[in-house]
């Protein structure tokens, strides 16, 4: 390694310098998200909107709940907005333990990983929600109304937009494992019907609804994602 090894107090001083720059992006993009809150939060709850039945809408129960909403979906607006920096700490902070050559690919992983983590989200939002939604609104009858509430569609719907945020990142966890020699390019390829069934599990994880169509929407992007992920370790599997 480039970089002599430091006292373990040095490492938490650097990682308290690092989150506390982490926390200010944050809290700029929720000062800046909070200006908007109420045409983010209607943006988030279009999904449901549309599926809902004429006249529907979502409710609050407590006398803080609508509040709580705008405080919530402007902490995820100002979180995805800081992302970058985010990324771009956590690579610094490990940067140090790399090879000279390794530590050139800070832009191209922090280009990378807000594409993938927004991508993601962006994916869940405009592809499986719809469907999900409507799924799960075809259980309404004349005797059961849906009457959602806004604390639990938001609990649902920021779990699940961070769920696809974090899942789409699978191209790059690949790529530091293959450059810590824990996968090769060998390997994926031979794990190919491991890896399939692995992925529709965790389809039906993070899929919020149990039918075969919605699980196959989350599936068939984490197969191609495990695919780029394999043509990543052959290009970069080679130790530096």
């Amino acid at each position: 390694m480039a970089d002599e090894k430091l006292p373990f107090t040095s490492h938490l001083e650097e990682l308290r310098r690092r989150l506390i720059v982490c926390f200010i992006a944050v809290g700029i993009g929720f000062l800046a998200s909070y200006t908007f809150k109420e045409e983010i939060l209607k943006i988030l709850m279009k999904p449901l909107l549309d599926v809902l039945p004429p006249g529907g809408s979502l409710v609050f129960t407590g006398l803080t709940e609508a509040f709580s909403a705008y405080l919530k979906v402007s902490l995820l607006t100002g979180i995805f907005i800081a992302s970058p920096v985010v990324l771009y700490q956590i690579w610094s902070f490990v940067s140090p333990g790399l090879h000279e050559i390794e530590k050139r690919y800070v832009f191209p992983f922090v280009l990378f990983s807000t594409i993938f983590f927004v991508g993601g989200a962006l994916f869940g939002y405009f592809v499986a929600f719809p469907s999900a939604f409507k799924y799960l609104m075809s259980f309404a009858t004349e005797t059961i109304r849906p009457l959602p509430s806004v604390k639990e569609y938001l609990s649902l719907s920021i779990g699940l937009l961070f769920a696809f945020g974090i899942v789409f990142e699978l191209p790059l966890f690949v790529f530091f494992l293959t450059k810590i020699g824990v996968v090769d390019a060998k390997m994926l390829p031979s794990k190919r019907k491991y890896a399939i069934v692995i992925i529709f599990i965790v389809a039906a994880i993070v899929t919020p609804t149990p039918d075969a169509v919605n699980q196959l929407i989350m599936a068939v992007p984490l197969f191609l994602l495990y695919e780029l992920s394999i043509w990543v370790a052959k290009v970069f599997g080679g130790k530096s």
